[in-house]
């Protein structure tokens, strides 16, 4: 029993060597979170055996359920499991540094070739095209991952129609988690949904209203917040990250529409997670230092519950009442990335000029994305998407 207790935990290793291990891995992280834990999963349990089978996907299970991308949140703990906070630290830092220098490489190109050159905006829209149909396609793998019930319906509805009304994204947040969590006193539920609701109606425009700013006008600090509001309520997946930074980003009149789904695109293709597209946007707006600021917001959350507080998080999971909370929340969020799907499909249907040859692109990238399966799907149709839109008179 002893000697198979000693056989299943890390290897000594070196703060650098650690570091050096959770670079590679960042730098071989094609294909989004499935692909990423994959590799993690193969390497570090069925190879090199530094936690059992079982502890592995109860691990997953707890940060599955937690804001933030998993395969970062993963990574950090796995280092604390070999050397501890410090060597947490290192393997986040580690998995995240190579998708955000050639982020920040994606960056520079992106203000200092393609913005000022016109050859390039039929390509984008292309390519904009398809990063809609794939992000439709991720809103439903995560509704029907979270959506089991009437009353998960109905609060992803809600949801959705007040962020197309203009409410802020924390009424339908807070009424969503509340209402499921109380659904058992079905008057309660149903005042919370309803005062939630009539909030939003009461509230509509002042969320979008309220973060409006002159162009030009970028405070660092607030694209911190807008990184660390992100990073808090990712929940079911990075593309949940999306309608936060775009609300503290495009609402502010710091970026278009147009660059932000860009943005989404480049980091659908590199070897990062998926919220490293707050990277780019933070480039574009505020130069290295507004994507830094961005990105530490971003990562912050994903660092903090590992280090910090996981080992309470684990037991807190069990707790049904939580569960209900965190399952409420998750169903809102669908309902407004779903809206944010709308309004960016509005942004974008303004630049075409052939509603039915982009439409047909479209359908063509949503079923490629539906239907095919693996690490190169995504890079695939981006990069077709944009064929598509420089031979196209979309």
């Amino acid at each position: 029993m002893s000697s198979e207790t000693t056989a299943i935990r890390p290897p000594a290793i070196t703060l650098g060597a650690l570091f050096l291990k959770f670079l590679r891995f960042g730098a071989l992280a094609f294909g989004g979170p499935v692909a990423q834990i994959a590799m993690l999963r193969q390497a570090l349990v069925e190879d090199e055996r530094w936690l059992d089978k079982a502890r592995f996907n109860r691990l997953l299970a707890v940060l599955q359920v937690l804001p933030g991308p998993e395969a970062h949140e993963l990574c950090v703990h796995l280092g604390m499991l070999a050397r501890g906070r410090i060597g947490g630290v290192l393997a986040g830092l580690g998995f995240m540094l190579p998708g955000f220098v050639l982020m920040l490489a994606a960056g520079w190109l992106y203000t200092e070739w393609v913005v000022e050159r016109d050859g390039w905006a039929d390509a984008l829209l292309g390519l904009q095209i398809a990063v809609l149909a794939i992000i439709l396609r991720a809103v439903v793998r995560i509704g029907q991952h979270v959506i089991e019930d009437a009353w998960l319906w109905a609060i992803a509805l809600a949801s959705c129609a007040a962020i197309l009304a203009g409410a802020a994204f924390w009424i339908p947040l807070a009424g969503g988690g509340l209402a499921y969590a109380l659904r058992g006193r079905r008057w309660a539920a149903a005042l919370i949904l309803g005062g939630a609701a009539l909030s939003a109606w009461l509230l509509a425009g002042t969320g979008s209203a309220a973060v409006t700013t002159e162009l030009g006008a970028v405070d660092t600090a607030a694209l911190f917040l807008a990184g660390l509001k992100g990073g808090l309520l990712t929940f079911g997946g990075a593309y949940t990250a999306i309608p936060y930074v775009r609300a503290d980003t495009v609402g502010r009149g710091w970026i278009g529409d147009s660059t932000f789904l860009d943005g989404v695109a480049i980091a659908g293709v590199l070897p990062a997670p998926l919220v490293i597209f707050a990277t780019f946007a933070g480039y574009v707006i505020g130069g290295f230092y507004g994507a830094l600021a961005i990105t530490a917001g971003m990562f912050l959350p994903a660092f903090a519950f590992s280090l910090v507080l996981f080992e309470r998080l684990e037991a807190l999971i069990e707790k049904p009442a939580l569960h209900d909370l965190l399952t409420g929340l998750a169903a809102a969020v669908v309902g407004i990335i779903g809206a944010t799907f709308l309004q960016l499909t509005v942004a974008a249907s303004g630049r075409v000029a052939s509603p039915v040859l982009a439409l047909l692109l479209f359908v063509l990238s949503l079923a490629g994305a539906w239907r095919l399966k693996g690490s190169w799907v995504t890079p695939a149709l981006l990069g077709l998407g944009a064929l598509a839109g420089a031979i196209l008179p979309l």
